[in-house]
């Protein structure tokens, strides 16, 4: 394949809203329109029928991934309209000779989804014997937001065969030139285009730092890895967090002492007993530039923070304070823009006794804190990141973030309220139905 072709993945459940990222998509010059696995199982393949229809001349690939019942599967793809229907891989060899046999009768191309293989490469260097057109090396959506990439896999299969190779899996304008550089032929993009506030320049961007072969800034879609997770974490809010963590909850009754307060950073903990501000005091000794010290007083009186302690820690650069319990001179804490969130505030503090400990895990609301932990404030609250999951978390926070941009465009662009964007009332819950149990 002489021209790398750029393929958009509409990997939506509304067909109205696919079908208007496609138009962006193709006159920003995407080549090939995916019908995407998502799109198809909310749409079924009257998705792909919409789309031929719209696009005549297009090619267009119905996202299938089968595993099983190859010759069905083929056959409905392609009378739908579709040039490329995928099948998995690991659905073996019956299935894969299956959906290509089946093809024959549809002038439709096989693509094999090289996912879940436990040695794509010996997969893909067999291949050609099957009879397949396609090899897709994939990262899922769900490794994506482990900070994992494709373009190390991508290099191997690529030397493997001499199939059209295509490549997805959390590409944009900054990494397209690099899946150019490794051997794509076809670049597939999904989020990069579809969740994009101009779906149209965006695929610009892309399709030049494909031709041009030179990276196209791009400020969202991308992915955290553990080296970045903090600049990750400064572009989301605590409910982004929150969605994306399947609606954690986050630490209940804190907070902020006054508007537009932020911090990101790790943990450095304190556990103290109310009114003793003895450890937290001296745990400003135990951080650093850029720490959250987080403080359990039990989420009652006296204080255990004041100015003075604020003082200290502006001086050391903390990112902020979360005291559950109570803080007081917050007028002048305010002046010194320190963030700062309790459970309470109160005039009177108590001694300090020297109880409690620093650094050691604590609980607060029912969560579980411990050194290291990333946690993130804003005006809707405190989130807890544990550090074994941050890296997810930051990346599914970010991926609400942009999922949320691209809904705010629709709304907007259309003067739509938001149950019409997302067809609400479509989805709405029809209770338990004939669940078991």
């Amino acid at each position: 394949m002489s021209v790398i072709k750029l393929q958009v993945a509409l990997d939506f459940v509304e067909m109205s809203r696919a079908m208007a990222v496609a138009e962006a998509a193709v006159a920003g010059g995407a080549d090939v329109i995916e019908a995407g696995t998502p799109l198809i199982k909310s749409e079924g393949l009257d998705a792909v029928r919409q789309l031929r229809a719209r696009f005549p001349d297009t090619p267009i690939v119905a996202d299938m991934k089968t595993m099983d019942a190859g010759r069905i599967e083929a056959e409905a793809a392609g009378k739908a309209g579709a040039s490329i229907v995928t099948v998995l891989g690991a659905a073996g060899e019956t299935t894969i000779r299956e959906c290509v046999e089946a093809g024959k009768h549809y002038n439709l191309l096989v693509a094999v989804d090289l996912l879940g293989l436990s040695d794509p490469v010996a997969f893909a260097a067999g291949a050609a014997e099957l009879g397949v057109a396609w090899l897709d090396v994939h990262c899922a959506i769900d490794a994506q937001m482990h900070g994992d990439d494709p373009l190390a896999l991508l290099k191997q299969v690529r030397a493997a065969t001499d199939l059209t190779v295509a490549v997805a899996g959390g590409i944009n304008s900054e990494t397209a030139a690099a899946a150019a550089a490794a051997g794509a032929d076809v670049i597939i993009v999904g989020g990069a285009i579809t969740k994009a506030v101009d779906p149209e320049a965006a695929t610009k961007d892309i399709r030049k730092a494909i031709d041009s072969k030179k990276a196209v800034a791009s400020k969202h879609f991308k992915r955290a890895t553990g080296d970045d997770i903090r600049k990750a974490l400064e572009t989301v809010s605590t409910p982004n967090i929150s969605d994306g963590a399947h609606r954690q909850p986050c630490l209940p009754g804190l907070k902020t002492l006054w508007p537009g307060a932020r911090a990101v950073g790790p943990a450095v903990t304190a556990r103290t007993l109310p009114g003793d501000w003895a450890k937290p005091v001296q745990a400003i000794d135990a951080a650093g530039e850029g720490d959250v010290l987080v403080i359990d007083a039990c989420g009652q009186p006296p204080a255990i923070w004041g100015e003075l302690a604020s003082e200290s820690a502006a001086n050391k650069k903390l990112a902020g304070v979360v005291i559950h319990g109570a803080v007081r001179d917050t007028g002048e804490i305010r002046k010194l823009k320190l963030p700062v969130w309790s459970t309470h505030v109160t005039s009177h503090a108590g001694d300090p006794h020297g109880a409690g400990s620093i650094n050691e895990p604590i609980t607060i609301g029912g969560q579980r804190i411990c050194p290291g932990d990333w946690i993130v404030a804003d005006d809707d609250g405190v989130m807890v990141l544990p550090a074994a999951r941050a890296v997810e978390m930051a990346n599914r926070a970010a991926d609400v973030l942009e999922a949320e941009n691209r809904i705010r465009a629709e709304i907007r662009d259309g003067k739509s309220t938001l149950a019409q964007v997302v067809n609400l009332k479509r989805w709405e819950s029809e209770g338990a139905g004939g669940a078991i149990g």
